[in-house]
């Protein structure tokens, strides 16, 4: 069972205590640690405050994102890490492409990236690269031009079919959100989707994609959606972990989610004895 750390806390915390938690999760025994880039801290900076805070564990961007940065600068900035840290540094890209061709931008962009001249010593292995893919195009793209794919906010259906469009040789992370608190479970659980449904198109197309209806994606998500998406409660939690990776998964990383600003310390230590 290879399971992760996912976690868009970090911009919220003052960097010293982000490279505590870091060190904490390693001891922990998780096998990555996956953070999200979108406001905060530039990703592969943040990743390499990551790495340097820990010695065994990969640090992986959730996605980094290829609208923020050049192709030369970030296929620059991978190399330099996977030479510094062997094998511990994965590159995952994502964001939103201009012109509404996602597709054809992210290839594009990779081109420019593989056609990046670099003059320091290649790092052995090379950083392993994988996009967030949720349809059957991009998907394609990944097995073709990545080494896997990065999908988030999706059911153990989803990673079935990603498996299936990927091939049995490419990488599949997959995030997949928890709610440990039984008590306020469903209700934290609709207002994370809800987030989710309300402002990310590309989300509630890959929900339809998978037979939920208008009706499910309204109102903040109906419960059976809801449940879907969000493991809810400690067993719920483990059975969905082993779900995706009966499903075909080669790693989950676990988004655990409180409803509260702050680093979710708590949650992470419960997690590591129920996944051990």
């Amino acid at each position: 069972m290879s399971v992760g750390i996912w976690t868009f806390a970090f911009d919220g915390a003052p960097i010293g205590q982000v490279r505590e938690a870091a060190a904490e999760i390693e001891e922990l025994g998780f096998d990555a640690l996956w953070f999200g880039e979108y406001p905060g801290r530039e990703a592969l900076t943040q990743a390499a405050l990551l790495l340097g805070a820990t010695s065994r564990i990969t640090v992986a961007t959730g996605v980094a994102r290829f609208d923020r940065r050049s192709p030369a600068g970030v296929a620059g900035g991978a190399r330099t890490l996977a030479e510094a840290y062997p094998g511990r540094f994965v590159l995952a890209l994502g964001g939103h492409a201009r012109g509404g061709k996602p597709v054809e931008t992210i290839r594009n962009y990779l081109d420019e990236m593989d056609a990046t001249e670099f003059t320091s010593p290649e790092p052995v292995p090379p950083p392993r690269r994988l996009l967030a893919a949720l349809g059957p195009r991009m998907l394609r793209l990944a097995a073709e031009r990545a080494d896997g794919a990065h999908p988030y906010f999706v059911p153990p259906e989803h990673t079935a079919l990603a498996r299936e469009i990927l091939g049995p040789d490419a990488y599949l992370a997959v995030e997949q959100g928890v709610v440990l608190d039984g008590s306020r479970g469903l209700e934290i659980a609709r207002a994370e989707v809800g987030t989710y449904l309300g402002m990310a198109a590309h989300h509630r197309v890959n929900l339809k994609r998978l037979g939920f209806t208008d009706d499910d994606l309204a109102g903040g998500g109906s419960t059976r959606l809801v449940e879907a998406v969000i493991a809810i409660g400690e067993q719920t939690a483990a059975d969905r972990i082993q779900a995706h990776l009966d499903a075909g998964a080669d790693h989950v990383c676990v988004q655990v989610i409180t409803g509260e600003p702050g680093l979710p310390l708590a949650g992470w230590r419960q997690l590591s004895g129920l996944v051990r």
